[in-house]
């Protein structure tokens, strides 16, 4: 099926892009993994950051200021402008959809604290945000006539020498190569924090499957290093406890029932004085017992019901023991606001480095930026496909899809993939997580290259054709080994400490490395790394070198 314009990922960026996208008479598609509703965006449940009065410059500058001093010298300000400036355009358009926040005794949006931020700037439905905007956006994308195409992975894009020219993707029911022809394509396929499997609030799919194509259709990678560490999941399975709990006035305790945080700090900031205490031997909770009963449950309905059900307690009456876990990658897809360097290729939302969180990002700004990037991008992309022809597929990369299929299911295998993916998530947390050192980067690094090779040898038991798990799982995992060897490098490259990026063996930020690291893959497994502005970029197609010292 042939379309104008096909858009990667159903979350908030990829379903706003969509709507912004379709017009009376293009055809629109959406192209998601898995089922519509699992998308992070869903699991993003504290809020979404605005100032709602368009002309109260003041408190939009303040909102700038506060994504800028959390971003630790990475942010754009352009890119930070421009999303503060259309927060209130933004509300008001999901409103208008049927998002219903909310609201306050005098019948406003209401508006809580949220991590990083000097006032409340975060609206809110519950402590289910997220889930409340994606159902509305996709039913607002059925109504104009957005085309969905489900449990469809995409493996790689085609192009004609530096332009776009669609999607080659495989369909799960029934494991065949198929081809998207498009005009313009928009990579709005999330983040990678899904890598640190069993230490993520990610779900399982979330593999780094965009990042992969990326690498592969020779864009650059911005920024890897900076992964966020959310401060609170639940100890047992990692499962995200919403910053609304903090912003609602829920402490964060020790074992011996002393705060020893200041619990709406920076998210790097809340991450690491948790850590710390739990490496020196104290546990860590949740304190909501101090909140009238009626708040709990009108605020944090569903953090009520999950402690019940995960923890057997009730918040009202007990503390929650806590975590620190890998929760969203401010790192991405190189992007100039939502272009890239591909000509009818835009990228928006977790996936895309525009420099909206630099190295730390804010509490509530994902889904604003995801909001008005994707609208951006959709607007941008529906402006390229206009008046312009369709352009030939490159049925070279289509073949070497079919091939690597084919083989997949083509051997026998001794070997267990799931216990890969379980070992490069512990793997990734133990030496890529919240503290790093070179010694830890470099046993991260030699044990993910060596499951990279393992990985060539991986073929499906179930030889079935039909919605086969395995095939899919295994793509996953070549295609996070291969994201998770970026982000080790570009971890080891910044000798600082800076946002969420913590060294021990370098535990103080360097003004000299206040600019991004740039990943690109020359060949398979080999990359280069380099600072933006150190006059490399000309000359990483010419060479391969080793960036991990030995």
């Amino acid at each position: 099926m042939i379309f104008d314009i096909v858009i990667i990922g159903g979350g908030i960026a990829g379903l706003m892009a969509a709507i912004e996208a379709k017009n009376s008479t293009n055809k629109v598609a959406i192209i998601t993994k898995g089922n519509l509703f699992k998308s992070n965006s869903s699991n993003a449940s504290g809020g979404i950051n605005a100032t709602l009065d368009a002309q109260d410059k003041q408190s939009i500058e303040q909102h700038i200021e506060d994504t800028l001093s959390g971003a630790c010298g990475l942010g754009n300000k352009k890119t930070i402008t421009y999303m503060c400036t259309q927060a209130p355009k933004i509300i008001a358009k999901l409103v208008s959809y049927g998002v219903d926040f909310d609201k306050d005794a005098n019948g406003h949006i209401a508006q809580r604290y949220f991590s990083g931020g000097n006032t409340k700037r975060t609206c809110f439905v519950g402590d289910k945000t997220g889930a409340a905007i994606i159902q509305v956006l996709i039913r607002k994308a059925k109504s104009v006539g957005v085309t969905f195409i489900v449990n469809t992975f995409a493996m790689n894009l085609t192009k004609l020498k530096n332009s776009v020219s669609g999607i080659v993707a495989l369909r799960r029911f029934d494991s065949s190569v198929v081809v998207y022809p498009a005009k313009s394509v928009i990579l709005a396929g999330g983040g990678f924090a899904g890598i640190y499997r069993g230490n993520s609030t990610n779900s399982v799919e979330y593999t780094g499957d965009i990042f992969a194509i990326a690498l592969r259709a020779g864009l650059n990678l911005k920024n890897m290093e900076f992964v966020q560490f959310h401060p609170t999941g639940f100890v047992k399975n990692g499962a995200l406890i919403s910053e609304a709990s903090r912003g609602e006035g829920a402490y964060l305790i020790n074992s011996e029932g002393v705060r020893f945080v200041d619990e709406l700090g920076t998210r790097d900031v809340v991450s690491r004085a948790i850590a710390r205490e739990i490496q020196g031997g104290k546990r860590v909770f949740l304190d909501l017992r101090h909140l009238p009963k009626t708040q709990v449950m009108t605020r944090l309905p569903s953090l009520y019901s999950m402690a019940q059900m995960q923890a057997g307690i009730d918040i009202t009456e007990s503390v929650l023991e806590v975590k620190p876990i890998a929760h969203y990658s401010m790192g991405g897809i190189e992007t100039d606001m939502t272009h890239t360097s591909i000509k009818g290729l835009f990228a928006c939302g977790e996936c895309a480095a525009n420099g909206a969180h630099g190295a730390n990002r804010l509490g509530g700004n994902s889904l604003l930026e995801g909001a008005v990037f994707g609208a951006l991008a959709g607007q941008e992309a529906l402006k390229y496909s206009k008046n312009r022809d369709y352009l030939p597929i490159d049925y070279n990369i289509v073949v070497k899809d079919i091939h690597a299929v084919d083989y997949i299911f083509d051997a026998d295998t001794s070997k267990n993939f799931n216990a890969m993916r379980i070992n490069l998530g512990h793997v990734m947390f133990e030496h890529v997580g919240i503290f790093r050192d070179h010694e830890g980067l470099i046993k991260a690094f030699d044990y993910i290259r060596y499951l990279r090779g393992e990985s060539g040898t991986l073929h499906c038991i179930n030889k079935e054709r039909g919605n086969n798990v395995e095939l899919i799982s295994i793509l996953e995992l070549k295609n996070a080994l291969e994201v998770a060897e970026a982000i080790i490098l570009s971890a080891d490259k910044r000798v600082e400490s800076r946002g969420s990026h913590s060294r021990s063996d370098y535990p103080t930020s360097d003004k000299k490395y206040q600019k991004s690291t740039m990943v690109y893959e020359i060949k398979k497994s080999c990359f280069h790394v380099w600072f933006e502005d150190s006059g490399l970029i000309n000359k990483i197609r010419n060479y391969c070198t080793s960036p991990i010292s030995r």
